[in-house]
């Protein structure tokens, strides 16, 4: 599991939040782009702390791990299994669309 450098600790709330919709969007797979990106823009205002730190540590993971774990293909690790849950329900209903 990846680790966040420390220095982002000291972000301010806003900068946080730019970074991580930016890592959304910006992934090594076009996949994971088109699931986390738009996922990002509809949910992380809304979060609070703790799972904003969740879906932060989840953004240190590689796209090899997290794809599979989204499409039911592997297990997630349990600290990520609801978060992972809501992106796969997300994701889903909008293809649907």
């Amino acid at each position: 599991m990846s680790h966040m450098p420390e220095s982002m600790l000291q972000e301010t709330p806003d900068a946080r939040l730019k970074r991580m919709k930016m890592r959304s969007w910006r992934r090594g797979t076009k996949e994971m782009d088109m699931i986390l990106g738009p996922f990002a823009d509809e949910h992380l205002v809304g979060m609070d702390e703790a799972r904003l730190t969740l879906y932060d540590r989840l953004l240190w993971e590689n796209d090899q791990e997290i794809l599979p774990w989204i499409l039911g293909n592997s297990e997630s690790p349990n600290d990520y299994k609801g978060l992972i849950s809501e992106i796969g329900v997300f994701a889903r209903s909008r293809l649907k669309k």
